[in-house]
Protein backbone atom coordinates (compact mmCIF):
# COMPACT_ATOMS: atom_id res chain seq x y z
CA UNK A 1 0.00 0.00 0.00
CA UNK A 2 1.43 3.28 -1.08
CA UNK A 3 0.87 6.40 1.88
CA UNK A 4 0.20 9.55 -0.25
CA UNK A 5 -0.08 13.10 2.04
CA UNK A 6 -1.40 15.99 -0.21
CA UNK A 7 -1.75 19.62 0.53
CA UNK A 8 -2.66 22.58 -1.39
CA UNK A 9 -1.52 26.13 0.02
CA UNK A 10 -2.27 29.88 -1.53
CA UNK A 11 -0.80 33.26 -0.42
CA UNK A 12 -4.25 35.19 -0.32
CA UNK A 13 -7.65 33.73 -0.69
CA UNK A 14 -7.64 33.48 -3.58
CA UNK A 15 -4.05 33.67 -4.46
CA UNK A 16 -0.92 31.88 -6.12
CA UNK A 17 -0.62 28.84 -4.69
CA UNK A 18 1.33 25.43 -4.32
CA UNK A 19 0.53 21.58 -4.08
CA UNK A 20 2.57 19.49 -1.70
CA UNK A 21 2.88 15.72 -2.02
CA UNK A 22 4.98 13.17 0.25
CA UNK A 23 4.82 9.82 -0.47
CA UNK A 24 5.90 6.94 1.50
CA UNK A 25 6.88 3.80 -0.59
CA UNK A 26 8.64 0.44 0.03
CA UNK A 27 10.26 1.95 2.92
CA UNK A 28 10.81 5.03 0.57
CA UNK A 29 9.94 8.73 0.94
CA UNK A 30 9.33 10.67 -2.18
CA UNK A 31 8.85 14.49 -2.21
CA UNK A 32 7.18 16.69 -4.64
CA UNK A 33 6.34 21.02 -5.07
CA UNK A 34 4.22 21.97 -7.50
CA UNK A 35 3.39 25.64 -7.81
CA UNK A 36 -0.34 26.01 -9.14
CA UNK A 37 -2.27 29.41 -10.36
CA UNK A 38 -3.92 31.64 -8.81
CA UNK A 39 -6.92 29.93 -6.77
CA UNK A 40 -8.91 29.48 -3.72
CA UNK A 41 -7.07 27.22 -0.94
CA UNK A 42 -10.11 24.57 -1.43
CA UNK A 43 -9.01 24.40 -5.46
CA UNK A 44 -5.78 24.03 -4.50
CA UNK A 45 -6.41 21.24 -1.87
CA UNK A 46 -8.14 19.06 -4.62
CA UNK A 47 -5.14 20.45 -7.37
CA UNK A 48 -2.88 18.54 -4.95
CA UNK A 49 -4.88 14.91 -4.83
CA UNK A 50 -4.84 15.06 -8.79
CA UNK A 51 -1.06 15.92 -8.91
CA UNK A 52 -0.63 12.99 -6.58
CA UNK A 53 -2.78 10.26 -8.32
CA UNK A 54 -1.22 10.90 -11.82
CA UNK A 55 2.36 10.80 -9.80
CA UNK A 56 1.31 7.50 -8.80
CA UNK A 57 -0.71 6.35 -12.13
CA UNK A 58 3.37 6.97 -13.25
CA UNK A 59 5.59 5.70 -10.71
CA UNK A 60 3.13 2.63 -8.63
CA UNK A 61 0.49 1.90 -10.90
CA UNK A 62 -1.83 -0.97 -9.99
CA UNK A 63 -1.48 -0.44 -6.42
CA UNK A 64 -3.40 0.02 -3.63
CA UNK A 65 -3.62 4.17 -2.78
CA UNK A 66 -4.04 5.62 1.09
CA UNK A 67 -4.02 9.28 0.76
CA UNK A 68 -4.45 11.80 3.78
CA UNK A 69 -5.26 15.22 3.47
CA UNK A 70 -5.70 17.85 6.16
CA UNK A 71 -9.00 19.25 4.38
CA UNK A 72 -12.24 17.79 5.24
CA UNK A 73 -13.83 19.90 2.83
CA UNK A 74 -11.69 18.04 0.03
CA UNK A 75 -12.20 14.50 1.99
CA UNK A 76 -15.93 14.88 2.75
CA UNK A 77 -16.55 15.69 -1.14
CA UNK A 78 -14.20 12.86 -2.24
CA UNK A 79 -15.92 9.99 -0.10
CA UNK A 80 -19.09 11.08 -0.77
CA UNK A 81 -18.56 11.56 -4.29
CA UNK A 82 -20.54 14.84 -4.71
CA UNK A 83 -20.61 18.37 -4.70
CA UNK A 84 -22.97 21.05 -5.77
CA UNK A 85 -20.14 23.40 -6.02
CA UNK A 86 -19.89 24.09 -9.80
CA UNK A 87 -16.02 24.84 -9.15
CA UNK A 88 -15.23 21.14 -7.43
CA UNK A 89 -17.33 19.24 -9.95
CA UNK A 90 -14.36 19.44 -12.45
CA UNK A 91 -12.16 18.57 -10.65
CA UNK A 92 -13.71 15.63 -8.24
CA UNK A 93 -14.75 14.27 -11.94
CA UNK A 94 -11.00 14.53 -12.51
CA UNK A 95 -10.57 12.80 -9.07
CA UNK A 96 -13.29 9.82 -10.16
CA UNK A 97 -11.10 9.38 -13.67
CA UNK A 98 -7.66 9.38 -12.24
CA UNK A 99 -8.45 7.12 -8.98
CA UNK A 100 -10.08 4.19 -11.17
CA UNK A 101 -7.27 2.89 -12.16
CA UNK A 102 -6.09 1.70 -9.20
CA UNK A 103 -7.73 -1.33 -7.52
CA UNK A 104 -8.56 0.57 -4.15
CA UNK A 105 -8.53 4.11 -3.36
CA UNK A 106 -8.72 5.56 -0.19
CA UNK A 107 -8.80 8.93 1.59
CA UNK A 108 -9.09 10.07 4.93
CA UNK A 109 -8.70 13.15 6.86
CA UNK A 110 -5.64 14.00 9.45
CA UNK A 111 -5.17 17.13 11.65
CA UNK A 112 -2.66 19.74 10.19
CA UNK A 113 -0.15 18.63 12.69
CA UNK A 114 0.04 15.41 10.98
CA UNK A 115 0.12 16.52 7.33
CA UNK A 116 3.87 18.68 8.13
CA UNK A 117 6.06 17.03 5.18
CA UNK A 118 2.72 17.89 2.34
CA UNK A 119 2.29 21.62 3.91
CA UNK A 120 6.15 22.42 3.85
CA UNK A 121 6.10 21.19 -0.39
CA UNK A 122 2.92 22.84 -1.00
CA UNK A 123 4.70 26.72 0.87
CA UNK A 124 7.64 25.83 -1.11
CA UNK A 125 5.84 25.79 -4.79
CA UNK A 126 4.39 28.89 -3.65
CA UNK A 127 7.81 30.02 -3.50
CA UNK A 128 9.02 28.50 -6.67
CA UNK A 129 7.11 30.70 -8.83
Amino acid sequence: MIEVYTDGATKGNPGISGAGIYIKADGKRYEHSFPLEEMSNHEAEFHAVIKALEICTEQFPGEILSFRSDSKLVVDVIEKDLTKNQTFLPLLIKIREKSSHFPYFFIKWIPEKSNNHADKLARKAILER
